[in-house]
């Protein structure tokens, strides 16, 4: 099994990487051939839309064919926009590597969580392999910008994206050998192909999907504002982004220890846990006026929220049938780049009235408030 999660978190990265890197470039492009900030908005939200749409083809195709096949595709999509974007960089061709990027590693994450999934024969497994999964886009989010970024000072945009568009090829070496262990058949009620939101009729599924977007909102609430709060206390750039990476770092940690523990961890312990933890920092966070003081909170608020993930990954399919993973984790992944696309105007509307400050206290109320949710299953 270790060999075949390793060559399952090696693939995630691969792809995640040119995503990744393609995220930073694109604006940055965009920005240097004189774009507005309105228009650099609108490339970064499509990323997460095609993941919107596409996430649940892409669960119910994973279903159907479990790894290889929708990889291979995600490969060939993301080569094809990253290269395009090489090719060709103007601002509709970048909106279009966006979307094909953004896309094909939602889809491409649907098809590896699922195969990680089936690798799993207990709950304990679940939770480490999910946690040792959840460290892939970790790494990915510090390598593709950071790899992007040396290309482009060293050889322009054109060279970034062409590397770019080559390390999906990579993906497909580290799941070219791999065969999906056998499942059960689904019942023939199941095969005539329900739709997938009856999977929300399911109380225990429904109150998790509610989970998860609460925390989604959290992680989406604090990458937004901490830049807007830190302009408000005067802070300089590289100190609010000393505080970010702080947040960064630690949801990292955390996921490298998890699998250590797994067998003493409880997933509805921990993820009520973190909801609590998050409701009282997110009380504490606009209080903090110093880089030092928010860094810290970043660090504990990290600590939480990358706690959740593994826990709910593990949750989801000990109460989902195992023919219909893609499924639900296609939902999954559905309403958390919902939440990514929506929640930052929702957020920049609701700060008008009720301040910064406002926008933590009310988020973190709602999660708060959720805390429950977790221990009624």
């Amino acid at each position: 099994m270790k060999q075949q999660l390793l060559r399952l978190i090696a693939a995630h990265v691969c792809l995640h990487v040119c995503m990744a890197g393609t995220r930073m470039a694109a604006p940055l492009l965009a920005l240097r051939e004189g774009h507005s900030p309105v228009a650099v908005g609108v490339l970064l939200a499509l990323f997460a839309l095609a993941q919107v749409f596409l996430a649940l083809p892409a669960g119910r195709y994973a279903d159907r064919h479990g790894l290889r096949r929708p990889v291979g595709w995600a490969v060939l999509v993301a080569m094809l926009g990253a290269g395009a974007a090489a090719a060709w960089p103007t601002f509709g061709v970048l909106c279009f590597a966006a979307l094909l990027t953004g896309g094909a590693t939602g889809a491409a994450s649907i098809a590896v969580q699922r195969q990680a999934g089936v690798l799993a024969t207990n709950p304990t497994e679940l939770k480490q392999v999910f946690s040792w999964l959840a460290i892939g886009p970790a790494l990915s989010n510090f390598a593709g910008p950071f790899g992007a970024g040396l290309l482009i000072d060293h050889g322009g945009f054109r060279l970034a994206f062409a590397v770019l568009a080559l390390v999906p090829l990579l993906s497909w070496w580290w799941v070219r050998s791999q065969q999906a262990p056998a499942r059960a058949a689904p019942s023939a009620t199941a095969a005539a192909g329900p739709g997938a939101w009856d999977l929300m009729r399911e109380p225990p599924f429904r109150r998790l999907m509610i989970v998860n977007w609460l925390l989604a909102s959290c992680w989406d609430v604090h990458t937004f504002l901490v830049p807007v709060l830190g302009h408000e206390r005067g802070m300089s750039a590289s100190a609010i982004g000393a505080v970010l990476g702080g947040f960064a770092l630690a949801a990292t940690a955390v996921r490298v220890l998890m699998p250590l523990l797994a067998a003493h961890l409880r997933e509805a312990v921990v993820v009520s846990g973190a909801m609590v933890a998050t409701a009282l920092l997110f009380g504490v966070y606009p209080l903090a006026h110093s880089a030092l003081a928010m860094g810290g909170l970043s660090v504990l608020l990290g600590v939480a929220l990358g706690s959740v993930q593994p826990m709910i990954m593990s949750t989801l399919h000990q109460i989902t049938p195992s023919h219909r993973h893609g499924e639900a984790l296609g939902l999954r992944l559905m309403a958390i780049n919902g939440s990514s696309v929506l929640m930052p105007l929702l957020f920049g509307s609701a700060g008008v009235v009720v301040g910064t400050a406002g926008v933590f206290w009310v988020a973190g109320a709602a999660v708060g408030l959720g805390a429950r949710l977790p221990l009624r299953r």
